[in-house]
């Protein structure tokens, strides 16, 4: 798994059957800066992402890949690679908060 920021969308009215009615995210995958280790910075990636929980432009999200992104009840039966499995309240690095979503 790991954190994404939810940057825009993709709409595609033709598609495989199975992906009908799936709303797809553009997502940005974030790290904790290095050096200070005090805030998140992108990584300068960009993909897609079906959205299986509501997730709006900016959250913060929690992604994961790849055969994993196949094995949630929603998401068994689609040709996909990347899925949100959670829209990230809060995220704490040594007793720090470098990330609150009520603050953003």
């Amino acid at each position: 798994m790991f954190i994404a920021r939810v940057t825009g969308s993709v709409v595609s009215t033709q598609k495989v059957g199975s992906m009908t009615g799936h709303k797809l995210l553009v997502v940005e995958p974030y790290r904790l800066e290095g050096e200070k280790r005090n805030s998140l910075v992108t990584t300068g990636r960009t993909f897609i992402a079906v959205d299986t929980l509501g997730a709006g432009e900016n959250d913060f999200v929690l992604i994961t890949q790849g055969s994993s992104a196949r094995l949630t009840p929603e998401t068994k039966e689609l040709p996909i690679d990347a899925v949100i499995i959670g829209i990230i309240d809060t995220v704490h690095i040594d007793k720090h908060s470098v990330y609150a979503r009520n603050e953003s």
